[in-house]
């Protein structure tokens, strides 16, 4: 497995979990102030990517070190191009249910929500492209 496919599986896994950590937290009290959610979650996000990182790194310095090929640099645009879409889609969503139920905490959540599920996007699909020969 390269390591770019490795660290796309670990930051997944990265966003699955702080994602279902800021989901549980927002569930359990949706009127809070927005900080009570997102700066726990965005220490975590942040904390837990360092140390996956720093641990793939060490675990293969060259391959850390080596820059993306074409192939890899093709993936990566093709990746964000998918969860790009699935950013706007969540953030037009987000703007729908504002309309419904007029709530700016809300807003901001279902907006930080669409971050999350196009980040996990953009990492599943690159480990599909890059698993997916050409």
């Amino acid at each position: 497995m390269a390591f770019r496919e490795k660290s796309a599986w670990v930051m997944m896994v990265v966003m699955i979990l702080t994602g279902g950590f800021y989901l549980a937290t927002v569930a359990q009290d949706p009127g809070a102030p927005v900080l009570v959610a997102v700066l726990p979650y965005v220490l975590m996000v942040v904390l837990a990517s360092i140390v996956a990182q720093v641990a793939l790194a060490i675990w293969s310095p060259r391959e850390a070190s080596a820059p993306a090929d074409e192939r890899e640099r093709m993936v990566a645009d093709r990746a964000s191009r998918w969860s790009s879409t699935v950013m706007e889609v969540g953030v037009v969503m987000a703007g729908a249910a504002y309309l419904a139920f007029p709530n700016g905490n809300m807003l901001f959540h279902h907006a930080i929500f669409a971050l999350i599920i196009a980040q996990i996007v953009n990492y599943a699909m690159q480990i599909a492209l890059l698993r997916r020969s050409f």
